[in-house]
């Protein structure tokens, strides 16, 4: 189903923060009991979400109205499906196409080549989030810290992949399909296999198609769930 009690599965188009659709669910909330002449509840009027999605990302943004905001630590740690596109070859600033992109290498792999490279990170491995992430250092997220020119250490973290498809192999393009634990960084997966192949790589283009039970084919745009007003009310 599309949505459950107070909680909404939304497919975010690419461009838009998480913010920005929390922000955008809120406001036609707001708008409906003042158009019905209602002065809503501070908990009606709360809305939340259980996991940033990269503004450059599209997919699963589960958001959560009312009382439902108090179960987003639920929905954070549970495992996560992506589908992703990565540009070998190159590298980005920000680890993925939202940063400056420059080349570092002409090496074209083999397709035996990335398979192999692949099989290496499946199960649990340690992963260096982003600089440019919501991780908080020090009580400052880390991509304020990194956009002041600041320097940034991130401590490592230990992630699972359960599953690891190559979907197709275009040089310099890579598609993946993945099942990953929670705190898994996708920019960061790319950016490693990139290390491995000795080509740098980047995320390109990242889709996020399931989060725990929840799929984004159950998902709806945001339009469509700001003209159901019904959907919207707690």
């Amino acid at each position: 189903m599309s949505m459950m009690k107070n909680i909404l599965l939304i497919d975010k188009p690419a461009e838009w923060t998480s913010f920005d659709v929390v922000a955008k669910i809120r406001g036609r909330v707001r708008a409906y009991y003042r158009e019905n002449r209602v002065k809503p509840t501070k908990k009606q009027l709360r809305v939340g979400h259980s996991g940033t999605l990269d503004p450059f990302a599209t997919g699963l943004l589960i958001i959560l109205l009312g009382d439902a905001c108090k179960r987003a630590g639920e929905f954070l740690k549970l495992d996560k499906e992506y589908e992703a596109t990565i540009e070998l070859g190159k590298k980005s600033t920000t680890g993925d196409s939202e940063g400056e992109i420059t080349p570092v290498s002409d090496t074209q792999p083999t397709i035996q080549t990335v398979q192999e490279a692949l099989k290496g990170f499946q199960g649990e491995i340690t992963q260096i989030p982003p600089m440019f992430s919501a991780i908080k250092i020090g009580g400052k997220r880390a991509y304020d810290l990194a956009r002041a020119g600041k320097e940034v250490d991130i401590p490592s973290r230990q992630v699972t992949i359960y599953d690891l498809e190559l979907v197709d192999y275009e040089y310099p393009f890579l598609k993946i399909r993945t099942h990953v634990s929670s705190g898994t960084y996708i920019r960061t997966l790319a950016e490693d296999i990139g290390k491995t192949l000795g080509t740098g790589a980047y995320c390109k283009e990242l889709r996020r198609t399931r989060i725990g039970e929840s799929d984004i084919a159950d998902a709806r745009t945001i339009d469509e769930v700001v003209i159901d007003k019904s959907s919207l009310l707690c």
